[in-house]
């Protein structure tokens, strides 16, 4: 098995070869969001995120509309993950909660890229575990490429072992607002009190 940053550095580096570049300066403008940033995102925000297609534990179809109806973290991981989505996750669900605290509600959603193995069932057991408003989404193998393609995000199954094959992929998570759509990202060394603390800014000016 792999140490976890084998994954961080080869979906580091495949969503860089996508088109997901991060700059390090901040950009105003028009942006009113531009002083929760700590990075500007090349060609706006508008490339990143939109409308998908996905299956929640009910088994239901549903859309993005359906889905983010508040403010909302989404993470694109799979639950047989040894280390690396789960950690994500439950610093997700721990800014989530920190944020609660405060009055400001977020939704944690988690996206599978391993639709072979995660049902409806499976997603949905694994996000009622991480945390009681998470939310689980499977799918058809094209509905999740098309997901991951909208948020720029990368996976790639390795060669099946059996049932124990490893899944690499980006580790972002993506902050989406209703109306408004994404608005930054959040990478896997950031704490939940700095993932808190940067959503709250987003949540006060938006």
């Amino acid at each position: 098995m792999r140490p976890f940053y084998v994954y961080l550095a080869a979906g580091f580096l495949a969503v860089l070869s996508g088109g997901l570049w991060f700059a390090s300066t901040l950009g105003q403008g028009d942006d009113r969001f531009a002083q929760c940033r700590t990075s500007q995102i090349a060609g706006g925000t508008a490339q990143i995120g939109g409308p998908f297609e996905l299956v929640n534990a009910k088994g239901e179809t549903v859309t993005d509309k359906d889905v983010i109806t508040e403010p909302t973290l989404i993470y694109f991981g799979y639950t047989f993950c040894p280390d690396v989505c789960p950690l994500d996750m439950s610093r997700n669900a721990d800014a989530v909660d920190l944020l609660a605290a405060k009055g400001q509600m977020v939704t944690p959603v988690f996206i599978t890229v391993d639709p072979e193995r995660d049902t409806p069932e499976v997603v949905g057991d694994f996000a009622a575990n991480i945390h009681e408003r998470a939310i689980g989404l499977t799918g058809s193998p094209a509905q999740i490429k098309a997901a991951s393609q909208a948020y720029r995000s990368y996976y790639k199954a390795h060669p099946e072992q059996g049932e124990f094959y490893m899944v690499d992929h980006s580790t972002f998570s993506y902050l989406v607002l209703p109306q408004i759509g994404f608005v930054d990202y959040f990478r896997h060394e950031e704490s939940a009190d700095t993932v808190a603390d940067r959503i709250g800014c987003f949540l006060d000016e938006a």
